[in-house]
């Protein structure tokens, strides 16, 4: 009774640890796919132009970083004991990427638009983008980023820290057990009223004999 309790807990742990790598994973892609932010920028024919700001212009390795928890999260339904410390390595150091990426966006407003800026005014260069934004605003999505990174690396830490009570590989396959046929094959006779069998009557037949002799 223990070890089926046993076994049950740790499916439940190990659905609920995939789960969660991909539910953080999805944070971050969606985070990624919305606007991070506006920025003024002083433009020389009125006032400040203000420009919007994706979190794929503010943080573009987000999105790689969100599909290796996808992929992470498949592998773990397969993975064994030494592999699955791996991912949960792997998958903390996504987190702490992700996380990275994020921080330096919400920190620096104006170095995280400069693709954007470039694209709508002309004006490059980090120094030339810095002087040119005269007032930045951040949304709540980078700050989403931010908490999905977090979640990332604690289910890598959990992952790491309770596989071994993960349930084994399951074997999917039924074990046969062949069991020797008694014959008369040696003896080169077939007990009477027994069965036709085709390895005897193709020895009786190699010896010149009758299988269909009833004398015999």
């Amino acid at each position: 009774m223990s070890d089926s309790r046993s076994g049950g807990t740790g499916k439940r742990l190990r659905l609920s640890l995939i789960l969660t790598v991909l539910g953080a994973s999805t944070l971050a892609l969606l985070a990624w796919t919305q606007v991070w932010g506006t920025v003024d920028v002083a433009v020389s024919a009125g006032g400040p132009e203000p420009i919007a700001v994706d979190g794929s212009v503010a943080a573009p390795a987000i999105t790689a970083l969100a599909l290796a928890g996808f992929a992470l999260a498949g592998a773990l339904t397969i993975a064994g004991p030494l592999i699955r410390v791996v991912l949960g390595v792997l998958e903390m150091l996504l987190g702490a990427s992700v996380f990275l990426s994020a921080l330096l966006a919400v920190a620096d407003p104006a170095h995280a638009s400069s693709a954007a800026v470039t694209a709508a005014t002309g004006i490059a260069g980090r120094d030339g983008v810095a002087r040119a934004v005269e007032a930045s605003a951040t949304t709540g999505w980078p700050y989403l980023a931010l908490v999905a990174a977090v979640i990332m690396a604690g289910a890598g830490f959990l992952i790491v820290f309770t596989t071994k009570r993960w349930p084994g590989a399951t074997k999917r396959h039924q074990t046969v057990r062949f069991e020797p046929v008694t014959t008369d094959a040696a003896a080169g006779a077939r007990e009477p009223g027994r069965a036709p069998d085709a390895v005897v009557d193709w020895d009786e037949l190699s010896r010149g004999e009758d299988p269909t002799s009833e004398s015999r």
